[in-house]
């Protein structure tokens, strides 16, 4: 008998990477003549990039961050630009190739070899074009010619309708990323380019073209819902589902689970329990285990012809919004445990997306880790980030809140825009929906307060304004293709639509009068449910500001300074906000070190507000963690990752066990949050005592405070009552060593000494100990070792110390440092030594004039605007 040939198999998919080297030319617009001839000629190209950063690298344009060089670079952004290369192909058997771009930004037409393959109107998605039937043997030239995003959003809002929005430019009418139009701490770069990867597919077989492995954890233990759609399917493909333990990162391992099932003709789905798994949870919870899973798409002659893979962690996440005595909660579950949130707002990591990689990315998720941070917040204004990011935030244990892109503005339901949304949502709701770090995903950032508060109705006339994407398209999306994963309409909500959005009994709020108009401690006027914006501005480190800022003589009202200061009034407004609490200061030193104590005082004092009334709060997220560049704005952490005051401020009030003494019926008490699975058992010892350390009052108090609980230690008049308030202190001191303060009069006011502190310093491994020992109380220590060394760092800061005690400070650097300059002014700073610098009168005119500048009615918005 004759057995026949089995039938020839499909030859493997191939990939062909297109990026790298490309021309970059200058198509049409306000090209500066000198300039014009060179790029129409054309330049080099990097792919994935945009064309500043060719620019940059050809030499044609000064740093865009330096000086007034933003102003004189809005040309880039109204000009259109062409990118092309050549590429070889050699036949592969495949009679199916695409083209595949994952970031096009934005409004592009792509051509190869003289045909047109496509057009694309989105930054936030990728795209798919079938280039079978254009692709040669050989030699064969791929064009993406891309349009001014700037001319292009005001030609669309002349189609559309005006809209509301915040800043100049019309960014709700096209899909880009609203940042990327400049923003109050951001600059206006209007970027152009193929800033995600691009590749050309072959293969002749199907393809698994969306995989999301949704999980949960319950009294069942974990279990794994997979559903996969296929491209081009056919009779007899099976798909096999494959979990493998032990869930370490990195590790090999062993199956744990696996199934094959019949691949229907739309969508598969794999309902697995997984024995054996163990739960994820966020940082301070509990582990992070992470478990493979591999998906093979076979073919009916059982050859592989397409495998996913990635990783997935097993938990359950809920959003309890339901209503109680006073209002609307807002409590994060995870695996049925109530989460208390410490988290920070994310915006891009760096104004020119391309530049951001795993690496710098780790880097500043360590800052939110290390800041004893459990959450971030992707705001809307920005982009869904890069699968390194959600990765590493797995790894972490760093909850995420994803906002959908749409920040601050009305939007229109024209089918044009409604359609790209749709397909970007459908896109990053599969890409991220496999992270068990996502733990929300929200509408957007602050458009339906906008509409109840902002003036929008009467502007709109009618007119649609983004209202039908947060209440049907988004959430039905969600529910169709991330059913586990929560879905809120907006930030900030009440969740009842006949409520006033920023309510503060309900839901979620932002908090921006404070900064706008009001001092910090109007932060305890209110009694928020969960805190998802709020933020207090303060300076980068002096030596980022003097990478950039040139104006001579130096000052914070400098032409070049106001550059890299974009709030509105926005230097007026961190005098006035030193209000009573700090000095007007005397220099430009002075005035750097000053509101940056503010801001981090600011901040702190309303993270220990927010948590003095946990369990009703449940969470607060700060504005911001990071920077786009260097800038003066509300970021912890400054664009050269040097870490703020206000950093040490968040990872002193961020830490898992608090004391903080609070106001309470209009006297001071000891208030302790616990945010561990353990009983804190600790004797807490309240002394209220003179500035030069003599003890007026003392009390031992014994506290024990539940796992994840609360307590509040009233205290007695002898404690709460000072004789000199401008001489006194209360120090609540719990046995296991965290402290809280209580002063009795604003530093302006205080006793403080200028010489309040012996200090020595001298080398040691790494880089130098600085030693400081108190004679009289010494408040807010801190190093800014970048005047010394930008590239040095610092253990501590904001170190208050009683008259006799003693503080290391462990400063690392690779520099050859004089010890000496470690101890003195303009590295070592404390309070004391603003109190005791020169009055009003002596201060700098130019900043006396600052301070006097009439304080201005505005909207009650923020960082987050």
């Amino acid at each position: 008998m004759n057995t026949p040939a089995p039938a020839p198999r499909a030859p493997e998919p191939t990939s062909t990477d297109l990026g790298g080297r490309w021309t970059c030319r200058a198509l049409a617009g306000p090209v500066p003549a000198e300039l014009a001839d060179r790029l129409r000629a054309g330049i080099p190209g990097t792919v994935p990039g945009v064309v500043h950063l060719d620019l940059l690298a050809a030499g044609l344009i000064p740093d865009p961050y330096v000086g007034e060089n933003e102003a004189r670079l809005t040309w880039v952004g109204r000009t259109d630009w062409e990118y092309s290369r050549s590429f070889e192909h050699v036949p592969d058997g495949h009679d199916r190739h695409e083209l595949v771009a994952a970031g096009l930004d934005t409004v592009a037409t792509i051509w190869l070899n003289d045909a047109e393959v496509g057009r694309t109107q989105n930054h936030h998605r990728g795209y798919r074009f079938d280039v079978a039937h254009l692709l040669r043997p050989g030699t064969n030239h791929v064009r993406v010619v891309i349009t001014s995003a700037l001319e292009e959003a005001e030609r669309r809002e002349a189609e559309l309708g005006a809209r509301p929005h915040s800043n100049p430019h019309p960014f709700n009418a096209l899909r880009k990323p609203a940042y990327a139009f400049g923003w109050d701490w951001g600059p206006e770069l209007v970027t152009a380019g193929i800033w995600r990867t691009i590749r050309l597919e072959g293969r002749s077989t199907a393809r698994l073209s969306a995989v999301r492995p949704l999980t949960s954890y319950g009294v069942d233990g974990a279990r794994l819902d997979l559903r996969a759609e296929i491209d081009q399917p056919a009779p007899g493909h099976t798909i096999t589902v494959e979990v493998r333990g032990t869930g370490e990162v990195g590790a090999t391992s062993t199956v744990l689970v696996s199934a094959t099932t019949v691949a229907g003709a739309g969508e598969t789905q794999v309902e697995l329990a997984v024995p054996g798994a163990a739960p994820w949870w966020p940082r301070s919870h509990g582990g992070q285990p992470l478990y493979p899973v591999t998906v093979t798409l076979a073919g009916p002659d059982g050859a592989v012809v397409d495998v996913w893979t990635g990783r997935v962690g097993f938990r359950t996440v809920t959003i309890d919004t339901s209503p109680d005595e006073v209002g609307n909660s807002f409590v994060i579950r995870v695996n049925g445990t109530d989460i208390y949130v410490r988290g920070a707002n994310w915006i891009p990591d760096d104004t020119y997306l391309p530049r951001v990689d795993r690496a710098s990315l780790a880097t500043s998720l360590a800052d939110a880790v290390e800041a004893n941070m459990n959450l971030l917040r992707v705001w809307g204004g920005g982009i869904y980030e890069s699968d390194d990011f959600y990765g590493l935030c797995d790894e972490l244990g760093l909850l995420v809140w994803q906002d959908f892109t749409l920040a601050c503005a009305a939007y229109s339901e024209d089918a044009s825009l409604a359609e790209e949304l749709e397909a970007e949502a459908r896109e990053a709701v599969t890409r991220l929906c496999a992270h068990p770090s996502l733990a929300l995903l929200n509408g957007g950032n602050e458009n339906i307060w906008g509409w109840a508060d902002w003036g929008w109705r009467a502007a709109l006339r009618g007119a649609t304004w983004g209202e039908g994407y947060y209440t049907r398209l988004l959430p039905d999306v969600v529910a169709e293709l991330a059913p586990g994963v929560p879905y809120c309409e907006g930030s900030p909500y009440s969740f009842d639509r006949y409520l006033h959005p920023n309510d503060d009994v309900n839901g979620t709020m932002h908090i921006w009068d404070v900064w706008n108009r009001r001092d910090y401690t109007a932060y305890r006027d209110y009694r928020p449910r969960f805190v998802s914006e709020f933020g207090f501005q303060g300076p980068p480190a002096f030596s980022t500001l003097e990478s950039v800022v040139r104006d001579e003589p130096r000052s914070p009202h400098g032409p070049q300074m106001l550059v890299h200061q974009k709030a509105e009034d926005g230097n007026g407004k961190l005098e006035r906000g030193l209000g009573d609490h700090l000095p007007l200061p005397a220099d430009y030193v002075d005035w750097h070190w000053a509101t940056q104590l503010n801001q981090a005082r600011a901040v702190r004092y309303g993270i220990e507000h927010f948590r003095s009334l946990a369990p009703y709060n449940t969470g607060a997220v700060m504005w911001q963690l990071n920077d786009c560049w260097p800038v003066v704005s509300w970021a912890a952490v400054d664009s050269h990752r040097i870490r703020k005051p206000l950093w040490f401020a968040l990872r002193e009030v961020f830490a898992d066990r608090l004391v903080t003494v609070q106001s309470r019926d209009g006297s001071p008490a000891v208030v302790l949050h616990n945010e561990t699975d353990e009983p804190w058992r600790a004797a807490v010892t309240v002394r209220r005592l003179r500035l030069d350390g003599a003890t007026l009052a003392v009390a031992e108090m014994p506290a024990e405070v539940g796992p994840r609980g609360s307590a509040t230690l009233p205290l007695p008049p002898a404690l709460t009552v000072a004789a000199d308030p401008t001489a006194e202190v209360l120090v609540a001191d719990a046995a296991t060593g965290e402290r809280g303060l209580w002063y009795f009069a604003e530093d302006t006011c205080l006793a403080l000494s200028a010489d309040a502190a012996e200090v020595s310093a001298e080398p040691a491994e790494g880089g130098y100990v600085v030693q400081v020992r108190a004679r009289a109380l010494v408040k807010d220590l801190t190093l800014l070792v970048d005047h010394a060394d930008p590239g040095a760092t610092v253990d501590r800061a904001l170190v208050t110390l009683l008259p006799g005690e003693s503080a290391e400070l462990r400063v690392r650097s690779s520099a050859r440092l004089d010890p000496a300059a470690l101890t003195t002014r303009p590295v070592l700073r404390t309070a004391n030594d603003l109190v005791a610098a020169p009055s009003a009168t002596e201060v700098a005119p130019e900043v006396v004039a600052a301070a006097s500048v009439r304080e201005t009615a505005e909207v009650s918005v923020g960082g987050g605007l």
